[in-house]
């Protein structure tokens, strides 16, 4: 059964910064040898995701692009923008406004305090259990 994994967002550093959590996300992913799409809302976001990876973990890298290049297959972390057509992996990152699209074990939804973002993330939540997905909440 899929999983769908709804990480709402609580602690100080990641509201100030939500992206920082999916890079922590990302990185554990990473360690797990999970190959992982990042689902930007827009290409800005892609790229602030690309550009914080980079500097997210001193100790480690992590392998990652912004999706488009012939060498997608190579790197451990796809940063998706919305538009591009990318191959289906095992763990997606969904930071868009619907249900992650394609095939793969497990969905993290990353859900900023807002109010408005959760009204989002319940329509999500729905649209997963409907899809016989088993669904989790975490707060971070």
């Amino acid at each position: 059964m899929p999983r769908a994994d709804f990480y709402l967002i609580d602690k100080p550093r990641f509201r100030e910064q939500p992206l920082l959590l999916v890079c922590e996300l990302a990185k554990r992913a990473y360690a797990a040898q999970q190959p992982t799409l990042v689902l930007a809302r827009d290409f800005a976001q892609a790229e602030a995701i690309e550009e914080l990876l980079w500097e997210f973990d001193e100790d480690g890298f992590i392998t990652h692009q912004l999706a488009g290049d012939d060498d997608d297959h190579i790197n451990a972390v796809l940063i998706v923008p919305p538009g591009i057509d990318t191959p289906d992996r095992p763990m997606v990152i969904n930071l868009r406004e619907e249900c992650a699209p394609g095939n793969y074990d497990r969905v993290l939804e990353v859900v900023a305090a807002d109010p408005a973002e959760r009204e989002g993330s319940r329509t999500r939540w729905t649209e997963y259990k409907r899809l016989g997905f088993d669904v989790t909440k975490h707060d971070m």
